[in-house]
C-alpha cells in the first residue's frame, strides 16, 4: 500500500504552526485538535515539526519558561519527509531508522499531508484482517 492510499482513507489535512508562536499555542493546538505534532511552516515553506516529546523535554530541562518561548527554540528542523508514491513498508523502516513518530508528506515541493506511526500500525492492521477474510473465504469453498 502507498502513502497516497494513507492519506486518502485518512484525509490530507495537516495542523501547521508558524515558528514564531509560543510552546503555549503549540499546546493549546495540540490539545484542540488531538494530535501529537505539528508542521513547522515559515515564509519559505516547512522549517521543522513539533511534537509532544519535544516539549516534554525543554519543560524538564529549563521549566515553564519554556512555554513562553517561540516554537522555533524546540522543534526539530531536520525533517524527514516522505512522498505519496512511497510504501507504507518504507515509511515503517524510515521511522524506526530514525525514530520518529509523525512523518511530513512532500510532494512536488509543497505539503501533501502527514502520517504518523498510529496512521501506519492501523494501516498494517487492514491490510491483515483482509488477508485474514481472503485466506477463510479461501478455505471455506475450498
Amino acid at each position: 500500500m502507498r502513502i497516497a492510499d494513507v492519506l486518502r482513507n485518512k484525509g490530507a489535512a495537516v495542523v501547521t504552526i508558524s515558528p514564531d508562536a509560543t510552546v503555549r499555542e503549540l499546546l493549546a493546538g495540540l490539545a484542540e485538535h488531538n494530535i501529537g505534532a505539528m508542521v513547522v511552516i515559515g515564509p519559505d515553506g516547512l522549517v521543522g515539526i513539533v511534537s509532544e516529546r519535544d516539549v516534554v523535554r525543554r519543560l524538564h530541562t529549563h521549566g515553564a519558561s519554556v512555554l513562553s518561548q517561540p516554537v522555533a527554540k524546540i522543534m526539530t528542523p531536520a525533517v524527514v519527509t516522505c512522498t505519496k508514491s512511497d510504501t507504507v513498508d518504507s515509511l515503517s523502516v524510515l521511522m524506526t531508522q530514525n525514530r520518529v513518530r509523525h512523518v511530513p508528506v512532500i510532494e512536488d515541493g509543497k505539503l501533501a499531508g502527514i502520517v504518523s506511526i498510529g496512521d501506519v500500525v492501523k494501516t498494517r492492521m487492514e491490510e491483515l484482517e483482509a488477508e485474514q477474510r481472503q485466506l477463510q473465504s479461501y478455505i471455506i469453498q475450498g
